[in-house]
């Protein structure tokens, strides 16, 4: 009958053993009547009390355990199966709405009339990457967006006038091999716009893939780590000739 009501089986044993008995019980008592094997029996026993079915005492630093009445347990029952219907009833489902789609997108002013856009609708978080003469014409809706309490975090290829924290600054070293100028915006860790200059041309992309979302998550971070790194450890660094040459090589 339990069962019936949700109760697993072993759930059903231990609460028909506690029930039965007019004394309370030991886990070592519940396993010798339940038939519940003693490795379960304290997983058991957590769960009935987390569902407020059992009444649990401290008797010379023995854990007790009994059963509520058994017109009380009927009683919590009806309640809960009454407001699970009553719940059931009043929710709404909706299906949400997923778009794994890569869009692309040319020229340097539709890309950023698109950034400006998605900094519009963040709410939670932006993280931005490009050089400062790009990132300069955003800083009044990055401010912004952080006086709303939404956390920014920009890394900035050249220097940058600002207020916003944490701001990384990348000093490009005039050997860098693969330093491409670049835009990316990641809003919500749900949306991303990247894009750079191929042949002269701008050429971006905007996606909500998931899996791409957090690649670009990793590559913005992978940027910042390398940026943090060289400026604390250049000097040494750049003393190792095999390591300054790889350096010289990432794209930043």
């Amino acid at each position: 009958m339990l069962q019936k009501f949700g109760f697993t089986q072993y759930e059903s044993q231990v609460f028909e053993v506690l029930t039965s008995s007019t004394l309370p019980l030991d886990a070592t008592s519940v396993v010798k009547y339940s038939g519940v094997p003693k490795s379960k029996v304290y997983e058991v026993l957590n769960r009935l009390a987390d569902k407020g079915l059992l009444l649990i005492t401290f008797q010379e630093r023995k854990k007790l355990y009994h059963a509520l009445p058994l017109d009380t347990t009927i009683e919590k029952l009806t309640k809960d199966f009454n407001e699970n219907i009553k719940d059931l009833k009043e929710r709404e489902y909706t299906l949400k709405p997923t778009d794994d789609r890569v869009w692309s997108l040319q020229d340097g002013n539709s890309i950023d009339a698109l950034l400006n856009d998605k900094l519009k609708e963040a709410q939670k978080t932006i993280y931005l990457s490009g050089w400062n003469n790009d990132i300069e014409a955003f800083l009044p809706l990055l401010e912004k967006k952080k006086s709303e309490g939404v956390d920014v975090e920009v890394l900035s290829v050249g220097s940058l006038k600002t207020k916003l924290e944490p701001l990384h600054i990348l000093l490009p070293d005039e050997k860098h091999e693969a330093l491409e100028q670049h835009r990316l915006l990641i809003i919500d860790h749900k949306d991303i716009v990247f894009a750079g200059v191929e042949q002269g041309n701008w050429q971006g992309i905007t996606t909500a893939s998931s899996p791409l979302v957090k690649f670009f998550i990793e590559f913005f971070y992978h940027d910042v780590a390398l940026t943090e790194i060289t400026k604390k450890y250049d000097a040494v660094l750049k003393q190792d000739e095999e390591i300054k040459d790889i350096l010289m090589k990432l794209r930043y």
